[in-house]
């Protein structure tokens, strides 16, 4: 079912809804109404007969008369009167051929309420005890004209109805129609974008702000689409120029291997090189697997708790073992006011790989191998700051330096594939941290690492 049959049958459904509700209503009241206007009328037509029965003393064929001339034009379909007096004995009735008689116990009910009322099969009766002669009253009748009334109030109620819900349907069909058009040309409007063409954009149609607030979500997805689409084209360009330059180098020296006949010691070189380029390109294999893997990655609840201090310490003792020559300081720029100011909450590993990545980092860049590392504690997270002496990077430097495959131009005695900041960044965002690049005095480069703490953990997520 469509959501433009949809709305239509709702919105028919909901009027048919309160249209039985009114209809209902409507007869019911009236009902009601007609039932006690009917009761009301056989009242006083049974008070007026008893008067006219209490005036004449001698009860009789003259009493009669005057009561079906006083009540010729008010008389009910198939109406009955009858006078009784204080032991329950008829002295008037009409017609003449009707028979309701009264028991004690009836007397002594009618005596006490006054005046008591009867329905039976659409056959409404009051009964009157009045207290002045003493004489009782029965007053009956079958309220025809009300009742076809009724009936046709009822025929009328359900053809109004019908006729409504028929109105309403066609003109739900129309309204719903052109309510959903700007939904439709909406969807025809997305359905021509594709990933060829992800520089076009809905338009934004002024007249309904429901509209426009999808056109807007949709376009800024487009937006978002446009520039992931552009990163993952550019890091496969760049990691296909990577893979290539290692093996055309790789290539290039088989091929000059075979073509010349060469002694031990040239082909020991040979290997030698081309060790370095199958190394290298393992190290660039595993590093993109990395980015691919951490990219799939995303917050574990039941990571356990970790010092941070000692996640650090930690990383720092294996990279000496690469780098005997490394000189690294640790210390506090506030002092941590218990054990748990220094607990976060992640991935051991993933971590280690993180101050691992900032530590060789660090070294490759400094002038002197020496660096200096800062824990310090906030109210709600944990900064570490990475210090080394070397060349800064420039604005333009700084603002791509976390893009896979970028090196700054202080890389260009260094080995590498611009990958490492890119992997940090990645791990990082996992854990809901952030790393930050700054520039100080006296050739200081800073690389900061920003990780919430485990009481405030629950609350960032």
């Amino acid at each position: 079912m469509n959501l433009k049959l949809r709305f239509a049958l709702l919105l028919t459904f909901f009027v048919a809804i309160v249209l039985i509700i009114t209809s209902t209503a409507i007869f019911i009241l009236d009902s009601g109404y007609r039932r006690e206007d009917f009761f009301e009328r056989l009242k006083k037509d049974g008070l007026e007969s008893h008067d006219i029965v209490a005036e004449i003393k001698a009860p009789g064929e003259a009493a009669i008369v005057m009561l079906k001339k006083a009540l010729h034009s008010n008389t009910s379909y198939d109406e009955k009167l009858v006078i009784y007096d204080s032991t329950g004995g008829v002295l008037n009735k009409l017609p003449d051929t009707v028979h309701e008689l009264m028991d004690n116990g009836m007397m002594k009910n009618i005596k006490n309420l006054k005046e008591w009322r009867q329905e039976n099969e659409n056959v409404q009766k009051v009964w009157l005890y009045i207290p002045e002669t003493h004489y009782y009253v029965l007053s009956s009748g079958y309220d025809l004209p009300g009742l076809s009334k009724l009936n046709n109030l009822k025929i009328i109620l359900a053809s109004v109805c019908i006729g409504a819900l028929l109105l309403t349907s066609v003109f739900s069909f129309a309204y719903v129609g052109e309510a959903v058009k700007p939904l439709t040309m909406l969807s025809n409007q997305m359905a021509f974008i594709s990933e060829q063409n992800l520089t076009e954009r809905v338009s934004e149609d002024g007249r309904y702000e429901e509209i426009n607030e999808i056109a807007r979500n949709f376009n800024e997805m487009l937006e978002r689409l446009h520039k992931a689409f552009a990163v993952q084209k550019n890091f496969v360009q760049q990691a296909s120029h990577e893979l290539r330059t290692p093996l055309a180098s790789m290539l290039a020296q088989t091929e000059l291997a075979l073509r010349k006949n060469l002694g031990e010691e040239e082909y020991r070189e040979v290997l030698y090189s081309l060790k370095e380029d199958e190394q290298r390109l393992i190290e660039l294999t595993n590093s993109l697997l990395l980015l691919s893997q951490y990219g799939q990655l995303s917050f574990q609840s039941d990571w356990p708790w970790l010092r941070i201090d000692e996640l650090l310490y930690e990383s720092i003792g294996n990279i000496k073992k690469i780098y005997p020559d490394i000189a690294v300081t640790v210390f506090f720029v506030k002092q941590p006011e218990s054990d748990r100011d220094c607990l976060i909450a992640g991935n051991d590993s993933l971590l280690k790989s993180v101050f691992a990545n900032l530590l060789k980092n660090a070294y490759n860049y400094s002038f002197d191998k020496k660096i200096n590392i800062g824990i310090d504690m906030h109210q709600r997270h944990v900064e570490v700051h990475f210090d080394n002496r070397g060349v800064h990077l420039s604005p333009e430097e700084a603002e791509k330096i976390m893009g896979p495959f970028f090196r700054g131009e202080n890389a260009a005695m260094t080995k590498g594939f611009g990958l490492g900041l890119s992997i940090v960044q990645r791990i990082l965002t996992v854990h809901h941290g952030t790393i930050t690049y700054t520039a100080l005095y006296d050739d200081t480069n800073r690389f900061t690492v920003r990780l919430p703490k485990v009481e405030d953990h629950h609350y960032i997520i």
